[in-house]
């Protein structure tokens, strides 16, 4: 299956939400929130799409480093002088697995920094994909986060940055 990142529109967040509710189901955001997501950031929201249609979608936003949004709560505005892109969410459905689509979103993002004069992404690594996300340039940050930073994204949840170089 070809595969392609597209931009999300908001008549995308009804298959967003059920391919989050397979992917995340014990992470899973109230439609708003995600509806949230997308109209604060478009650029840094994708759907990846194949000849069977949506089969993942990437969130991301502006943000300060080292600073971890809750995991189900609204972002509210965003930070007037972000020093990162977080990745909030990667979602990708067994079937678009496997073809690098994670990658190339990843780079997307590098592009979206640097051409935002943003010089690090960030994220949370959930369900043991931290050594996926190194393989993308990802390390875990040092220090972490405070403990309870983490908690509402589950246990084994870690805080990963990839600082951007010219």
């Amino acid at each position: 299956m070809s595969l392609g990142w597209e931009p999300l529109e908001a008549e995308d967040l009804d298959r967003l939400d059920a391919i989050q509710r397979v992917v995340h189901a014990d992470l899973h955001e109230p439609r708003a929130l995600l509806a949230e997501k997308r109209s604060l950031f478009p650029a840094g929201c994708r759907k990846l799409v194949g000849s069977a249609g949506m089969v993942g979608y990437a969130l991301s936003h502006p943000w300060r480093l080292g600073c971890v949004p809750v995991l189900g709560a609204p972002l509210g505005p965003l930070p007037a002088w972000p020093d990162c892109l977080h990745m909030h969410d990667v979602a990708i459905l067994p079937e678009g697995r496997g073809q690098g689509a994670a990658g190339i979103y990843a780079a997307h993002l590098r592009a979206l920094a640097r051409a935002r004069g943003i010089d690090a992404l960030a994220c949370v690594s959930v369900y043991g994909t931290g050594p996926f996300w190194t393989r993308h340039g990802f390390a875990a940050a040092s220090p972490q986060p405070a403990p309870g930073a983490l908690r509402s994204y589950g246990a084994g949840a870690v805080y990963l940055t990839a600082r951007l170089t010219a």
